[in-house]
């Protein structure tokens, strides 16, 4: 039976009632953004990119990222695998004077007992079949006698690279420029090794001198896990292990393009004009390999390729004699030849028979017909809206000279029988020193206007006497050149000049305009047809570099001989005199240029100067620059490395330690971000000093390099806002054709010129505000310069120091 429940009567609360809650159609933007907790409404989401991904089709994404990461690897991997695999390319440097690159070549051998019947030379190459893990090593010692470049040319072709360090020294002087440089110019897989480490008796000393060299090397390469001892047998096993089952990672400009680590070079008979046709074998590494490309092979040079045929390695001797006449038949089958596409070694477009917008135009055009400067895109004072009026003949006082009537701005008065007419055109009329004529009886209330002004009355202004004018310019200028040189004070007084007093600055600065803004002021490239080098509308001219370089990248793909064939490439077109030249002891690489990396234009590339030089470098200095796989002598002008509306950069006279800048000449494109390297050459022992890195950037040949000049005056009176300002100009002539000029101190004012004072170039300014008596008036006036052709830079001689090649 259900146990009966007592229900206990209880009476309704009335003290608490419960309203319903106020439910409003509209709300507050506070209550809204309470309401949301920070939760943003991303609207609907249009692209399949932004659809929220079931977990199938998650999981399905991620089988296809994982399968194409697969393929892409294997796809590299490819060339290292197979019955005859590519050897891999290992350059071995040493980064102290007492390692030795050979001897660590034979310890790594002895790790994986393969040294025997091996014969490691000191430079050269050497072909080593490692069978234990079944590759092909290609051992490159780098010997430290072949300079700088030497070594740069074995690390860009390595796949990987064995740094040799010193026990007791991480590297010397040398060692250091050469990591600098390896790593800057693009750097494979890095290991690091050391040899002597056993000699240490104390194993505490040995961890810990193990741990100061990985440290060392952590500074540049951070990746390298360990520093081997040479000596340990087992680190020296796991180092060759490393070689031979890692897939290198490459350097990203370099597998843009085609390119073969030369095993053998053969020059053919010569031809009759001191040419020869060289053939060089290797296996094709990178994008496929075209014969309609062009080669730049070394330091020689680029060259046109005549054919590629197959060079298979030789055939077993196990296989059987049918197999062996099938491998003799495909030795000389020829894989690309030639097409009508097919890229010359024109570097500069042909030259138009008519050129009438550069005939019809003369230097002389540029200044003749003007009576004002160049201000952005306008003549002031030459056209009937802006020019001045014709000087008239006006009244003054009889027996005034013409070098006396320039002092008096108006007519002086009508009345009165002692006044004459002069004009410009009267004859000079050289005063006599003691003269007493004098303006002390002239009314000065007559020079004024009426009314309150700011501006002082006007007054006869009295020229120095030449001695004395002379005396006092020495002075001012010598106490500016007691505090300023050219090169140390660029930054404190850049871009300042002083114009001699005996010459016209209108013609001495013919060349340069002023502009109201050098960033946003329109450039008028009209004026600057008549100094263009003759060469610079035959440049070539990229529209859409972007869009270019994509298309030219992606062709680079589609035909071609295709990467880990064993070729002979047929080069037509090669100087015999380079013959005597080429040391096979030295490694030498053939990369393929894509299309149109022969022809010049305006390049421009970044640099970034080292900040432990001492000395500034001076813009258009000779400089010997790496650029992948070419070399050039340059004459850069350097700019700044901003982005403008108009497309105008000034123009830098120096770069200083620890700045960047941009570097501009013409010379072959190179399509993508490639490292340059910048190395001085020292005029007494000819050795290369690396100074900056930068990175080809795209090139421009609209970019407008601005050079600046400023003239400086002295402010010799100032009343309020009027300034009357001498030593900027001696003439008035000057101050008539710069008037339109805006004026501006360095303390920030800024002002015009209003009128000239006399004939020695002092004149009267209006500012816009009153300005300090030890402050300096300046004017800025810009020219374009043009970038200078860059020299091919070839390697004389097989040893001491290379030499300057022009061509």
């Amino acid at each position: 039976m259900a146990p009966v429940v007592t229900q206990t009567h209880s009476h309704r609360s009335t003290t608490k009632q419960t309203h319903k809650s106020f439910k409003s159609k509209f709300a507050s933007k506070s209550a809204l953004k309470e309401r949301s907790k920070g939760k943003i409404d991303l609207g609907v989401r249009s692209t399949p990119h932004q659809q929220t991904l079931s977990k199938l089709a998650r999981r399905n994404q991620a089988k296809q990222k994982r399968l194409t990461t697969h393929a892409s690897h294997v796809r590299a991997a490819s060339i290292f695998t197979g019955l005859n695999p590519a050897p891999r390319i290992v350059a071995v440097v040493g980064l102290s004077s007492d390692v030795s690159p050979a001897a660590a070549i034979r310890s790594l051998l002895a790790g994986v007992e393969a040294e025997e019947g091996v014969l490691v030379p000191e430079t050269g190459c050497v072909k080593v079949n490692v069978e234990r893990f079944k590759q092909n090593i290609t051992w490159v010692p780098v010997s430290r006698d072949n300079g700088i470049f030497g070594v740069l040319d074995a690390c860009r072709v390595a796949d990987f690279v064995v740094l040799v360090l010193a026990a007791n020294q991480e590297a010397d002087t040398f060692g250091q420029e050469i990591i600098k440089c390896a790593e800057s110019q693009g750097i494979s897989n890095v290991l690091a090794t050391a040899q002597g480490l056993e000699a240490i008796e104390n194993p505490k000393k040995r961890s810990q001198a193990a741990a100061s060299l990985k440290a060392y090397i952590n500074h540049f390469f951070p990746a390298v896990e360990k520093v081997n001892s040479l000596e340990s047998r087992q680190e020296a096993l796991n180092v060759v292990r490393t070689l031979c089952t890692v897939l290198p990672k490459g350097v990203r400009w370099r597998e843009d393009r085609s390119w073969m680590f030369a095993e053998e070079v053969r020059w053919l008979s010569p031809a009759g004009s001191g040419e020869s046709q060289v053939v060089v074998t290797g296996v094709v590494r990178g994008k496929n390999l075209k014969a309609d490309r062009l080669v730049q092979i070394g330091d020689w040079g680029a060259f046109q390729i005549s054919k590629i045929t197959a060079a298979p390695h030789e055939a077993s001797r196990k296989g059987k004699g049918s197999a062996m006449a099938i491998d003799a038949e495909g030795q000389d089958a020829v894989l690309d030849q030639p097409t009508e596409d097919r890229d010359t070694l024109d570097e500069l477009a042909p030259e138009e028979i008519v050129m009438e917008d550069v005939d019809n135009y003369t230097p002389s055009m540029a200044t003749t017909n003007q009576k004002g400067v160049l201000l952005d895109d306008h003549h002031y004072f030459s056209d009937e809206e802006t020019r001045l009026p014709d000087r008239q003949a006006k009244r003054i006082p009889k027996g005034t000279s013409k070098y006396q009537s320039a002092w008096y701005v108006e007519d002086v008065s009508d009345s009165g029988s002692d006044l004459e007419d002069i004009t410009d055109d009267m004859e000079d009329f050289i005063a006599d020193p003691g003269r007493a004529d004098t303006v002390a009886d002239v009314d000065m209330d007559a020079f004024t206007e009426g009314g309150p002004s700011d501006y002082p009355q006007s007054e006869a202004f009295l020229d120095p006497s030449p001695a004395d004018e002379a005396d006092q310019i020495a002075a001012y200028r010598n106490a500016r050149n007691a505090r300023k040189e050219e090169a140390n004070d660029d930054l404190e007084f850049p871009d300042e000049i002083e114009l001699p007093p005996n010459a016209l600055a209108r013609d001495r600065l013919a060349k340069y305009r002023g502009l109201k803004s050098l960033k946003t002021s329109a450039w008028n490239t009209e004026e600057d047809a008549a100094y263009e080098p003759s060469e610079w509308r035959r440049l070539l001219e990229i529209a859409d570099y972007r869009g270019a370089k994509n298309r030219v990248l992606r062709e680079a793909l589609v035909g071609g001989v295709a990467p880990g064939t064993r070729v002979h490439v047929y080069l037509t077109g090669v100087p015999a005199d380079l013959a005597r030249t080429y040391n096979p002891a030295q490694p030498l690489a053939l990369f393929s240029l894509l299309r149109h990396e022969h022809k010049h234009t305006a390049v421009n590339y970044s640099l970034n100067l080292s900040s432990s030089l001492t000395e500034p470098l001076r813009s258009k200095a000779e400089l010997v620059v790496q650029c992948g796989p070419r070399r050039f002598v340059v004459n850069p002008l350097f700019s700044n490395a901003d982005k403008t509306p108009n497309d105008v950069h000034k123009f830098n006279r120096y770069v200083h330690p620890g700045r960047s800048a941009m570097a501009s000449w013409t010379g072959p494109l190179t399509w993508g971000s490639v490292p340059a390297l910048y190395f001085v050459r020292s005029p007494e022992t000819g050795t290369l000093t690396l100074v900056g890195t930068g990175t080809s950037l795209p090139p421009s040949h609209t970019r407008v390099i601005a050079k600046r000049v400023i003239l400086t005056g002295h402010p010799y009176k100032i009343h309020k806002r009027v300034v009357t300002v001498r030593y900027m100009f001696f003439n008035a002539e000057d101050v008539a054709w710069f008037k339109a000029l805006q004026l501006w101190t360095k303390r920030g004012r800024i002002g015009t010129v209003k009128e000239s004072l006399g004939t020695h170039g002092y004149f009267k300014a209006a500012f816009d505000g009153p300005i300090n008596p030890m402050d300096a008036v300046a004017v800025s006036l810009y020219k374009r310069v043009w970038p200078k052709q860059a020299r091919v830079w070839r390697k004389e001689g097989e040893g001491g120091v290379p030499e300057l090649v022009m061509g």
